[in-house]
């Protein structure tokens, strides 16, 4: 798992008109799946579902993130909190990126190993 700047990944999604939000959705992946334990759908799968739903799947991973994201917090006795439901309602009104940077917040702080939630 490696520590990834938001801010770069927000930058280079948009300038890159989302060439770029399709690795970082890969990354976001692999790097869930390498801190929760639980790697039920590899970056890879991820982003070829993605591409044949024509973006579909991405709604639905977006969810299960936050659900991964939430046991990794309660693994680590941090209060849990509704982030799959967040997750979900950003990527069904279109703002997918917002949630791709809120899980990257999450991933660095455990990329960190600090438990300052």
């Amino acid at each position: 798992m490696r520590h990834r700047s938001v801010g770069t990944c927000v930058f280079l999604t948009i300038i890159t008109c989302g060439i770029y939000g399709l690795y970082w959705l890969v990354c976001l992946t692999d790097d869930s799946n390498e801190c929760t334990g639980m790697g039920q759908t590899s970056g890879g799968a991820a982003l070829l579902f993605t591409i044949i739903t024509c973006g579909i799947y991405s709604i639905y991973w977006c969810y299960k993130m936050g659900e991964k994201l939430d046991q990794a917090r309660a693994e680590r006795g941090v209060p849990t909190g509704s982030q799959a439901i967040l997750y979900l309602i950003l990527s069904i009104v279109g703002l997918e990126i917002v949630a791709w940077a809120l899980m990257q917040s999450e991933l660095n702080r455990y990329y960190y190993g600090g438990d300052d939630f």
